[in-house]
């Protein structure tokens, strides 16, 4: 391919970064949204708030993971020198768009639905030393919590710009009227070398940012809702699963976006496979974590320790522990070994679905045992609404992204076909 070849296909992309029909994200978000809303607020009217409040936890804990792991994926790209997700970074960045949901949603745990998710542990700390119960107390896990996301978010979200403007000065003269105008304001004193070495400061910063706040988020989110078990290895579970469930999300955006955008013809099965070792690479090293912790608890044979897993894996609750060790493991590993299984649209597209889900049945169980007055697990309307609206947000949001920026780069994307037409 010439280079004039190559200009070409690079204006195309451009073009076509802006023109992504993404229009059924808006009213199934919007629907989504309005009815989880609904039945939360009934929820919390009548007997069910308690459920509700903590289904609200759950969701929060597993849409911010995922939120922050998908800004964790440019970070690492940029620390690799990544050139092989050049078409792909793009629709994980959009994710971050629920950095907003997720600090609001933050905020009403703090306040609203404190006693109903932290009431227990309030309880579990009588008799405890006094530095414990202060750790835990809720003004200072508000500063932890609201402080440390803020800053990650700060860093992250000033990355994504960073990445973005090389972009928005391509793209700008497709852009209508309203967009071309923002893109002016947003360029307004770039400096293209200047920029390019905040992105490289910037993505750093961030991949350490994120696994000291993901781990602090897993400590005060899950592990302090049964305040009197402890793991230092829930932390890096925590934030290296949903390193995992940010790929893929990834590979369902994806597949949505290449119809989306029309780019069927430039997302090629090498890059479908690329991205499919990395979701079969994280599977592998969330079930040696998963082992490595488990394995620590076994053998110490503590009843403090054993006793968080036991409730867990026997039991009502063992069907649930059950299905996320078939989902997050089996399931994806068995079904994306081969080649095929990773290039193939459908294949790749089932089994990081199936991993999707039991991550979200991993907080789940990470939750729900410690805080909820039921026998076992329970699925009623408290738990839906909850469910549907933080779904509903994540598309409405989505939306507003791919409606405002470029859903493609197409600076990182002839990286990615230049390449692969250097391996051809």
């Amino acid at each position: 391919m010439s280079a004039v070849d190559m200009a070409a296909v690079e204006d195309r992309l451009a073009e076509k970064s802006l023109g992504g029909n993404y229009g059924i994200f808006t009213p199934l978000g919007g629907g989504l949204a309005v009815i989880g809303l609904a039945l939360f607020v009934f929820a919390l009217l009548g007997e069910g708030s308690h459920r509700a409040w903590q289904t609200f936890h759950v969701n929060w804990v597993f849409w911010t993971g995922l939120t922050a792991g998908s800004i964790a994926i440019t970070a690492v790209s940029k620390i690799a020198n990544a050139k092989w997700n050049g078409l792909l970074i793009r629709f994980s960045q959009a994710s971050s768009a629920m950095i907003p949901v997720s600090l609001v949603g933050l905020v009403l745990i703090l306040t609203l639905g404190y006693h109903d998710i932290y009431g227990h542990m309030q309880e579990a700390l009588h008799g405890v030393s006094a530095g414990k119960a202060t750790w835990l107390s809720r003004p200072w896990m508000s500063i932890r919590l609201i402080g440390g996301l803020a800053l990650l978010y700060w860093i992250g979200a000033k990355l994504i710009r960073a990445d973005l403007l090389p972009d928005l000065a391509r793209v700008k003269r497709h852009a209508g009227g309203t967009m071309q105008a923002r893109y002016d304001r947003m360029l307004a004193g770039y400096d293209a070398e200047a920029n390019h070495h905040r992105i490289y400061r910037l993505a750093p910063t961030y991949a350490v940012t994120y696994a000291l706040i993901m781990t602090i988020v897993a400590f005060d989110a899950m592990m302090a809702l049964q305040p009197h078990w402890f793991s230092n290895l829930l932390g890096g579970w925590y934030f290296m699963g949903s390193f995992l469930g940010a790929h893929t999300l990834l590979a369902l955006l994806v597949l949505f976006g290449t119809s989306a955008l029309g780019i069927g013809e430039f997302v090629s099965p090498k890059q479908r496979h690329d991205l499919g070792k990395m979701v079969f690479g994280f599977t592998v090293f969330w079930t040696y974590l998963m082992w490595a912790q488990f394995l620590v608890i076994w053998y110490g044979n503590l009843p403090e320790e054993t006793g968080f897993v036991f409730s867990r894996l026997w039991g009502p609750w063992r069907p649930v522990g059950g299905a996320v060790f078939l989902g997050m493991f089996v399931i994806p590993f068995a079904g994306l070994l081969s080649v095929g299984a990773k290039k193939t649209r459908l294949t790749l597209g089932l089994f990081t679905a199936i991993s999707l889900c039991a991550l979200w049945l991993e907080r789940y169980l990470m939750v729900i045992p410690s805080v909820t007055a039921e026998a076992g697990p329970v699925v009623g309307l408290p738990e839906v609404g909850p469910t549907l609206m933080f779904i509903g947000l994540f598309l409405l949001s989505y939306a507003w992204f791919a409606r405002t920026y470029p859903m493609i780069s197409p600076r990182l994307a002839m990286i990615t076909l230049e390449k692969e037409r250097g391996h051809h």
